[in-house]
């Protein structure tokens, strides 16, 4: 499977923004889906063998538990592909990083302005 049919699915994408915080038991990410997507737990773990097998996650046992965690090497693969692209968002995203610099100076500025002198005793 390529990684974009892999990451195109909305609950996998999910399990993965999870699993990014740290390692996650299969039944911790089974019950946050379950409630976000109303999916049962064996569907969450289809997506977990779908991860796994496409090596986006990786699964340690712990006593009779399942610990998942994210393997980042397919995500460096994708971010690999995509570096091709972000010449058409980086100017983009450079240009709104100076406007809110330039917002935030002027806050800044007009603050100082509207703040009475204060006296020393």
């Amino acid at each position: 499977m390529h990684a974009f049919d892999v990451l195109g699915d909305p609950v996998r994408r999910r399990i993965l923004e999870l699993l990014a915080d740290g390692e996650m038991t299969s039944g911790a990410v089974s019950e946050v889906i379950r409630e976000e997507f109303g999916i049962s737990q064996p569907g969450v773990s289809q997506h977990l063998k779908v991860l796994r097998e496409n090596g986006f996650a990786t699964v340690r046992p712990e006593g009779t538990r399942r610990l998942y965690a994210v393997n980042s090497e397919p995500l460096r693969d994708v971010d690999a592909w995509l570096d091709r692209f972000r010449r058409y968002w980086t100017p983009h995203l450079d240009a709104l990083a100076t406007e809110l610099a330039r917002g935030r100076r002027e806050r800044r500025l007009r603050a100082a302005a509207d703040d009475p002198p204060r006296s020393t005793p």
